[in-house]
């Protein structure tokens, strides 16, 4: 399909601050051969800073302003790559902010990015509409959302069909 010595290179970039995501990721870059990124905050996020019931948790602050950027340790690398898979957990029905900081900060115009979440049982929501402003010229799709980790020939044929 794609990945080392293919002729489209394939990147799997996600966001985890659980953990829960980075499971997947890993899966999904072994079973397509593809190199991987991990979306890293400035200041990790914290189990408080995570917790959804409290409306001043910063994970709730953030997902309550679209104009919210968290800070990033690095800047997306990109320019190698043709697919971007893009995971992160669900929040609010929508995707984190800070994966519309990732988007924002490199090129990813002429890329073709579909999207894979992970979610205690909703969908994506409006996860791919919240994204598309914050990459200019890429093809966002969704992909799929886990609702726990599946197994190589399952990712290896979501993985053929993209």
């Amino acid at each position: 399909m794609t990945g080392k010595g293919n002729a489209m290179k394939t990147l799997v970039a996600y966001f985890s601050p659980t953990g829960t995501t980075a499971r997947i990721a890993h899966a999904i870059a072994e079973a397509a051969g593809a190199d991987m990124q991990e979306i890293v905050p400035a200041v990790p996020y914290t189990a408080a800073d995570l917790n959804w019931q409290d409306k001043g948790s910063r994970s709730t602050i953030e997902m309550h302003d679209p104009a919210s950027r968290p800070a990033l340790k690095a800047a997306a690398e990109v320019s190698g790559y043709d697919l971007i898979l893009l995971g992160f957990p669900i929040w609010w029905y929508i995707a984190p902010t800070i994966i519309n900081t990732y988007l924002e900060s490199a090129d990813f115009s002429g890329k073709r990015i579909v999207l894979f979440a992970t979610s205690g049982g909703s969908g994506f929501g409006r996860a791919a509409q919240g994204l598309g402003a914050s990459c200019p010229g890429a093809r966002i799709t969704e992909g799929r959302v886990f609702h726990g980790v599946p197994s190589r020939a399952e990712l290896e044929t979501w993985l053929a069909k993209l």
